[in-house]
């Protein structure tokens, strides 16, 4: 089983078959997007799932509605999966600048369900992404992580300490003009969901050394970062074949992520 995410930035607009093509490259068995602006009515979906080979219905396909920003825009997080859904949330506290897509996959030989949480922490700053971590928790707390098949997958908009950040990753992000990760860059979102006991996916069977999911050129400053992530609970961790970044080219701001289960 492929698990693959991608942030497929403000809705995919123009590049939407570059973006298509992608995926049908790509082969997931479980998808997972993010900003799906204006995605509300199934049409865009129903084009990846086609794309994907799956049936684009209610058993296949979750169009997770987030919550509205000041703008009105609605920064959706869509799911698509081979195996049939056995159940489905879509979680929209005020605490959540967007959503927690939930749902429970009839995962192939597997005893038990396989959970699948699908999400795009808040860009603005990492007291505001904890908060919204502690939600994730409350659906996947340690005990459960410990005792069952769990994947988290989604822009997290956090940096990674694990990753290879170079020493002056601060003076680069403040000539860029980035300031979401604090000064000095705080890392506390990914300990705590480590803590918890989810396990990274990218850092522990990379399939090359590629790691950077999100590039940003602004002014004279380049920065790499990765905030996108597949993590998976200590009892699927040891079923991983391997996780690779996809290069998209143009097609995104983002680089998609995927992870080999066996």
């Amino acid at each position: 089983m492929k698990v693959m995410t991608l942030n497929v930035l403000v809705g995919g607009e123009n590049r939407f078959g570059d973006l298509l093509t992608i995926i049908a490259a790509a082969r997931p068995d479980v998808l997972v997007l993010q900003e799906c602006v204006g995605w509300e009515d199934g049409a865009r979906l129903r084009a990846v799932a086609e794309t994907m080979g799956v049936q684009a219905d209610g058993k296949h396909t979750i169009v997770g509605v987030a919550n509205a920003r000041s703008s009105g825009r609605r920064y959706n997080v869509c799911v698509v999966s081979r195996a049939p859904i056995l159940r489905r949330r879509v979680h929209t506290p005020p605490t959540l600048a967007h959503c927690i897509v939930e749902a429970e996959l009839a995962w192939p030989d597997a005893e038990e369900p396989l959970l699948l949480l699908g999400t795009h922490l808040v860009y603005s700053d990492e007291d505001s992404r904890l908060a919204e971590v502690e939600e994730l928790l409350k659906l996947a707390p340690p005990e459960r992580l410990a005792a069952r098949p769990c994947v988290l997958a989604g822009d997290l908009n956090a940096l990674d300490r694990d990753d290879p950040y170079p020493a002056d990753l601060d003076h680069r992000l403040t000539a860029a003009g980035m300031h979401k990760y604090g000064h000095p860059p705080r890392f506390e979102v990914m300990d705590r969901l480590h803590a918890a006991g989810w396990v990274d996916a990218l850092r522990t069977l990379p399939r090359s050394h590629r790691w950077v999911t999100a590039r940003r050129n602004r002014g004279s400053a380049t920065v790499d970062t990765r905030t996108d992530y597949i993590l998976l609970s200590p009892p699927l961790a040891p079923r991983l074949a391997g996780a690779e970044v996809i290069d998209v080219g143009s097609a995104s701001d983002h680089h998609a992520l995927a992870a080999e289960l066996s």
